[in-house]
């Protein structure tokens, strides 16, 4: 049975000090499998509640691919892995240690809190666009913040900005790499061979 009591203080924690929930959730020791699935679990609720939030514009603009639910849980599953991977390897080459069911323990519980900011985005959106628009710059700047902690405690990085350009790092290789790959499906989808 889930403590509710304990969730919400966890929460809270991540808030105001994330170097501090991040050892707590990282003593939980889950298994990998169990870690696994709970990221697609959050990628799935995260594509729920972004469909239903692009019902609220236009779409006509849009990629196809992003209006099609299915294909966007593809999509964010897949930046998902690749981004727990570009993190955990980018932290091990700049001279950070810990292990890789850590930090994966820490992007789940991060994208657990990212689909509950997005329900709530979502309902504010309805409310009040102005406000939704705030809430989103501030969840914004907290997620970034919060990340930076968690890579830096389950990398054991020398500081916070050893973290954050562990992750600056880690997402330009992460953009060159999505890049790349786009280009080669793009081209292939046109019937050109990817080696030309």
């Amino acid at each position: 049975m889930i403590d509710r009591g304990a969730v919400k203080d966890l929460v809270l924690e991540t808030v105001r000090s994330p170097g501090t929930a991040a050892q707590k959730i990282m003593a939980l020791r889950f298994s990998r499998d169990t870690l696994w699935t709970a990221l697609f679990l959050a990628a799935a609720a995260n594509s729920i509640i972004y469909s239903f939030s692009v019902l609220l514009y236009d779409t006509a603009a849009l990629p196809p691919f992003l209006t099609n639910p299915l294909i966007f849980f593809v999509i964010i599953s897949g930046v998902l892995v690749m981004s727990v991977h570009a993190f955990y390897w980018t932290g091990r080459a700049a001279g950070g240690s810990g292990d890789l069911g850590d930090l994966l323990a820490l992007m789940v519980w991060l994208q657990a809190l990212r689909a509950v900011a997005q329900f709530v985005l979502f309902v504010l959106t309805l409310l009040s666009p102005i406000m939704a628009q705030f809430f989103s710059l501030i969840i914004g700047a907290l997620g970034l913040w919060i990340t930076v902690n968690f890579v830096t405690q389950a990398l054991h990085l020398r500081s916070l900005l050893h973290g954050l350009g562990v992750l600056l790092l880690a997402a330009v290789g992460l953009v060159f790499g999505l890049l790349l790959l786009g280009g080669l499906i793009g081209l292939t989808a046109m019937g050109i061979p990817a080696n030309v």
